[in-house]
């Protein structure tokens, strides 16, 4: 009996397994094929005969339904805040000011995993990246934007559970490849067209990064052919990944001391110079992003160095930049120069809590004036979208009958700012140097909606907005 028994509990896990992967397949659409797409003409290659599930097999399992095409909407928004990571809708369509006692019409609506990340959207498609806490694994979702429907997911194994929600980053993509960031530091590199599997790392074993205190916040950036991220690891700061080969192209020492924000990376141009603008915990660096030096560490602050930040820096005109975070930290405006070849970044001026400052959100810079809504300890305005000018003079606020929480807003190029509430009540206004006037507002989901925290995305009309576990779309007057 004695030998007997290791053959019979070997059996049994392989029939366990067999079940666990058809009842995988079974959640999926009718149309599937379980292998990866390899190609770019979208033929299938048998390079994987079955599906993993390691921790770190990131070419993880692939699920595709053919009978969902790509969406129509014409347009990109092809990352975190938008085409010039400015959160400025350029491409916003034409918006219906007013909207009826129903509200702007609600396209779909779908189902997501507990968290606050937000799509991509590029070629009519939606790049998602997912939390699927049945199946144990981050997911990256492509979604027919028109629809919402699923085109083609990949899923990868990793234990992670809630902790104010789990996903919360923003996918990036060039219309050739989809970049995202897991909540435990994984970043992944698809076929944007296909969903094909290129390449991909664990920040963690690769550079020593810690995952941070709510998982990973960071949106990745692609620049020039490259994933821009900052590992903030043990020996890496910043690195720049080839997305086709997934090679290492250049990888900034880390000083010693920095380690990942909630924060991403911007790009910032002083003195004629693009660099790579990231606040880290312990400081905020500048980091060449062209030529000869591109991944060269330019300068280093520590004049700002809150113990935790969400927001990204919000770079502005001759070299400045606004960095900002909650917890009693306000803001600070820095000028980064050069002299020769010495770099240095100069703080200009701090605001307080109560002037000018973000818990989660990252403020926007429009038409000369930056606009916030204030962390929960901002006193008397609290919670109020506020204006500033570049020289920290505080404009006006939105007055207390107009609350936002820590939701998101955006704007228009003509001035309109779209905002939401934690419940998922919309607000519609118009903002510049005159003040704060609402045109329209609506409680899209009855008041009833959990954390609704994600960045929107407003393309051609159409609205894209979450809370915890739903993702809607909208349709705000836009011409198609």
């Amino acid at each position: 009996m004695r030998r007997v028994l290791p053959y019979l509990v070997t059996v049994v896990a392989a029939v366990l397994a067999v079940r666990s992967v058809r009842h995988w397949l079974s959640r999926e659409a009718p149309t599937v094929v379980a292998l990866r797409e390899a190609t770019a003409d979208g033929s299938l290659a048998e390079a994987a005969a079955a599906a993993t599930f390691g921790e770190t097999d990131l070419a993880g399992c692939f699920m595709i339904d053919r009978d969902v095409s790509p969406g129509t909407i014409a347009g990109t928004w092809p990352g975190f805040r938008g085409p010039a990571r400015d959160n400025i809708a350029t491409q916003s369509g034409t918006l219906a000011e007013t909207w009826g006692s129903d509200g702007p019409r609600v396209v779909w609506s779908i189902p997501v995993g507990d968290g606050h990340a937000m799509p991509a959207l590029s070629g009519g498609n939606l790049y998602l990246l997912d939390y699927d806490e049945a199946r144990g694994g981050d997911c990256l979702r492509c979604l027919n934007a028109d629809t919402g429907q699923q085109r083609w997911e990949h899923l990868y194994a990793v234990k992670a559970k809630r902790n104010h929600g789990i996903s919360r980053t923003v996918t990036t993509t060039d219309g050739d490849a989809v970049v995202s960031i897991g909540p435990q530091c994984h970043v992944l590199c698809l076929d944007a067209r296909n969903g094909s599997y290129r390449w991909g790392i664990s920040l963690p074993q690769r550079y020593g990064t810690k995952v941070p205190l709510w998982y990973a916040g960071q949106c990745p950036l692609i620049d020039n052919g490259l994933a821009i991220l900052a590992p903030a690891g043990t020996n890496t700061l910043l690195v720049g990944i080839d997305l086709k080969s997934g090679a290492t192209v250049f990888e900034t020492p880390n000083p010693g001391d920095l380690a990942m924000s909630h924060s991403s990376i911007m790009v910032l141009t002083a003195d004629g110079v693009r660099q790579y603008l990231y606040a880290a915990l312990g400081g905020i660096v500048g980091v060449a992003a062209d030529g000869e030096a591109r991944g060269r560490l330019l300068w280093r602050t520590e004049a700002f160095s809150p113990s935790v930040i969400a927001p990204s820096p919000v770079p502005l005109s001759d070299g400045r930049f606004f960095m900002t975070a909650g917890y009693g930290s306000g803001g600070a405006m820095f000028r980064v120069s050069r002299d020769g070849d010495a770099w240095r970044a100069d703080l200009l001026f701090k605001t307080d809590r109560k002037q000018f400052a973000s818990e989660q959100q990252t403020p926007v810079f429009h038409d000369g004036r930056l606009y916030t809504v204030l962390p929960s300890d901002g006193g008397g305005e609290r919670q109020q979208l506020v204006c500033m000018t570049p020289e920290g003079e505080r404009l006006w606020a939105s007055g207390p009958e107009h609350t936002f929480g820590l939701g998101p807003y955006l704007l228009t190029a003509d001035g309109l700012a779209v905002l939401l509430d934690d419940v998922g009540t919309l607000t519609l206004a118009r903002v510049g140097q005159e003040g704060f006037r609402v045109l329209a507002q609506h409680a899209v989901m009855g008041r009833k909606g959990r954390d609704a925290w994600g960045p929107m995305v407003l393309v051609s009309g159409r609205l894209f907005l979450r809370d915890s576990t739903r993702l809607y779309c909208l349709d705000l007057g836009g011409i198609f």
